[in-house]
């Protein structure tokens, strides 16, 4: 097996591995959300996507399992249907080139903050794990749909994730592990804020405020000590 091949099947196992993590911790269940990451680049199809098949739930998914979608629309490789919102995947691929994540949760706290037709204000500094001072939430939408794929990638044209109303969550990111990484940070910053609405409107930061968390996010990250 030729290293190309190795690298895709490691993307494809680490997408099943997440998928079945986010349903341990609580964040899908059954067949509910899915994920996506950008295929290893080939002369065949350079600009592909592998995601997760219709309606299959995660704990019987392998990655052999997974369908391989041009960025055209046209499926590549895969013995199931793609998921049906894979529309809203390619989406933002094609708003943000350098995301190769996708990540779509119906957890609690994000689908019911969707539910009330609300984003998430700049409320707490962590908000900016989104890539800016808020992550909106988008019109409500059928499923599957241009429409909600067109609202999904015009939201993510300056943000790393999105609410769909009365639906759930989307997140991307730069590697797979980035992307689940906001998803699980926005799912609990909705959990945050609605118990703070519980008690009253909570008092937000600044543009200012949060432009200066969002450029010390910039730097941000693991660093060893300097001795």
């Amino acid at each position: 097996m030729s290293s190309l091949h190795h690298a895709d099947l490691a993307l494809r196992e680490a997408l099943v591995a997440t998928a079945r993590r986010l349903d341990a911790q609580g964040l899908n269940r059954g067949s509910t959300g899915n994920l996506s990451v950008r295929a290893s680049a080939d002369a065949v199809a350079a600009a592909s996507f592998w995601v997760t098949p219709s309606g299959m739930p995660a704990d019987e998914m392998t990655a052999g399992d997974l369908v391989r979608v041009a960025m055209d629309g046209a499926v590549l490789a895969g013995d199931w249907a793609p998921s049906t919102e894979w529309p809203f995947h390619l989406a933002v691929y094609a708003a943000r080139p350098e995301l190769q994540a996708v990540v779509h949760l119906h957890s609690p706290h994000a689908t019911a903050l969707a539910c009330l037709r609300r984003g998430l204000p700049a409320f707490h500094y962590m908000v900016a794990v989104a890539g800016g001072d808020s992550v909106p939430c988008t019109p409500y939408h059928l499923f599957g749909t241009q429409a909600l794929s067109a609202a999904v990638g015009a939201a993510f044209a300056d943000r790393n994730a999105c609410l769909m109303a009365n639906h759930g969550l989307v997140a991307g990111g730069t590697a797979l592990a980035h992307a689940a990484k906001v998803a699980v940070e926005v799912e609990a910053l909705c959990g945050i804020y609605l118990q703070a609405l519980a008690v009253g409107e909570p008092l937000l930061l600044s543009k200012a405020q949060m432009a200066e968390v969002i450029e010390r996010f910039r730097s941000y990250g693991r660093a060893r000590r300097v001795t």
